[in-house]
């Protein structure tokens, strides 16, 4: 399989960690956002979104939009399990991935705050302080929805919710965020970025970062 990606995406991120967890095999082609690539008309031929990540997979079907992607991997390796089965929990842990993948990355997304700053006049800071708002609201949120004891949100094993967390988690460290009120959200990652597949897929471990 073949993942386009871009190494401080976070939907790239969670997709890494997903196909690390499973142990599938697959080759990073990289698609520099801040240069434009996914604009290019082969690109988008693939993802019509103009975004990342894709997969293509080895009869040549693509794939887009992470959480899909995640999805699909789920049934073709079914374990480690990245959902469980109990639906009460099972919806739970979906509640909180959205949270991460619906409610914060949107409005961080890179061509959401370059329009701000285009069209809307907002000067870096006042898109930092854009940024950090959200984030700090969705990982309240979050922290809110968990329960106490488990090494990670909701089990002793990762789950989908728990990628998407420590891919937002980069952003966070990454643009400022005061993390003081979220030593259980800090504790989860920490956990996380000991196993190896979580360690293989940050992002300055990627072959585009620099």
């Amino acid at each position: 399989m073949t993942v386009y990606s871009y190494w401080r995406s976070t939907t790239s991120y969670r997709v890494r960690i997903a196909l690390n967890l499973k142990g599938l095999s697959y080759k990073t082609v990289p698609v520099n956002l801040l240069a434009g690539a996914q604009h290019a008309p082969d690109y988008v031929a693939k993802n019509p979104v103009k975004a990342v990540p894709t997969l293509v997979l080895t009869d040549g079907t693509v794939l887009t939009q992470s959480l899909a992607i995640m999805d699909y991997l789920d049934h073709i390796a079914p374990n480690p399990a990245l959902l469980p089965d109990d639906p009460v929990l099972r919806a739970q842990v979906m509640a909180a991935a959205h949270v991460m993948a619906l409610d914060v990355h949107p409005v961080n997304n890179l061509k959401v705050v370059m329009r701000l700053e285009k069209e809307h006049g907002f000067t870096r800071e006042t898109s930092l302080h854009w940024m950090r708002h959200w984030m700090t609201e969705g990982l309240h949120a979050y922290q809110a929805l968990l329960p106490d004891g488990p090494a990670y949100s909701f089990s002793d094993s990762p789950l989908l919710c728990d990628i998407c967390l420590v891919a937002q988690l980069y952003n966070a460290h990454r643009w400022g965020v005061d993390m003081t009120p979220f030593n259980r959200l800090t504790a989860i990652e920490e956990t996380a970025l000991t196993l190896p597949a979580f360690d293989a897929a940050r992002p300055e471990n990627q072959p585009d970062a620099n």
